[in-house]
């Protein structure tokens, strides 16, 4: 478990067993339990505000040319802290490179085995993945799982924390609206956790992970994070984690419901999953979407 699975596990008002005892079963340090994080300063926000921008931007940049993009921009800073952040946000720039996602060296890896299937039907194949998103008083990190074929985003959740445990929830939400035949994510250690994988192997789902160096794997999924900073996200500009909640829940009922996707012939992901078509039909609660595709298609 993590350290913050671990802290969750303590209980304060307990009178029989101290802290520190039960620090010393669930394997918690009293520095551990004790420790506050310090703040993050209103610079380092907006300098990692300003690497996600970019990195949305040019996915393929890597510390390198990002350093550079911030220095014409009159923002000198190492190489070594811009790497920190995109360490922090779980940025990697879209080219074949060894060290794609950190991976629990206790761990199962599962093999890649997409590489020869053709996608051709709903519930096929379901992927999912992590992302960063900035808020304006800090950060938080979401998980979607979607379809493959349909690009219907079947569950979604935010933590500020890269705990498992949201990952979890997300996949139990997602299985209640049906079963993959093969689910396929990184080697993150949120993906490779017995937790995780334990409820995939349950239902006998194959399981398939992204291979070390192959950066396109997951493509459909890092598409759909660019439409959520850029059609959301950035547009937003959340103040607080429960404004994210609110706002994404929104998107992601007009991401499924009212957005057309060129590949998929200009239908909607509903439309394609469950193979239904509403027309030209706009619900009263999206007339802010509505305004927003007339602009983008004028």
């Amino acid at each position: 478990m993590s350290i913050e699975e671990k802290r969750r596990l303590i209980e304060r008002e307990n009178k029989e067993i101290s802290i520190r005892r039960q620090g010393e079963l669930v394997g918690l340090t009293r520095s551990n339990w004790y420790y506050t994080p310090a703040g993050v300063s209103d610079e380092a926000l907006q300098l990692t505000r300003r690497i996600d921008e970019i990195f949305t931007e040019y996915p393929f940049y890597g510390s390198r040319r990002i350093r550079e993009v911030l220095r014409r921009e009159g923002i000198e800073v190492g190489r070594e802290r811009i790497q920190g952040c995109m360490r922090q946000m779980g940025l990697r720039a879209i080219y074949p490179k060894g060290n794609m996602s950190k991976r629990h060296p206790g761990h199962k890896i599962y093999p890649y085995l997409l590489s020869d299937i053709e996608i051709s039907r709903p519930n096929q194949v379901w992927a999912s993945d992590i992302t960063y998103l900035r808020l304006r008083r800090g950060f938080v990190y979401l998980v979607a799982i979607m379809d493959w074929y349909s690009r219907y985003v079947l569950s979604w959740r935010i933590s500020n924390t890269m705990d498992v445990s949201f990952c979890r929830e997300a996949l139990e939400e997602a299985l209640e609206r049906g079963c993959p035949e093969i689910f396929n994510s990184d080697q993150g250690s949120q993906f490779t956790s017995n937790d995780f994988t334990g409820i995939l192997l349950d239902r006998e789902i194959a399981i398939s992970m992204d291979g070390r160096g192959r950066a396109f794997d997951n493509i459909f999924t890092e598409r759909l994070w660019r439409s959520v900073k850029y059609e959301e996200v950035y547009l937003k500009d959340y103040e607080v984690c429960r404004d994210a909640r609110e706002g994404l829940g929104k998107y992601f009922s007009f991401y499924n419901n009212r957005r057309y996707h060129q590949s998929l012939e200009y239908k909607t992901p509903h439309e394609v999953h469950f193979g239904v078509s509403y027309g030209n039909v706009w619900k009263k609660d999206d007339e802010e979407w509505r305004k927003i595709a007339e602009c983008a298609e004028g």
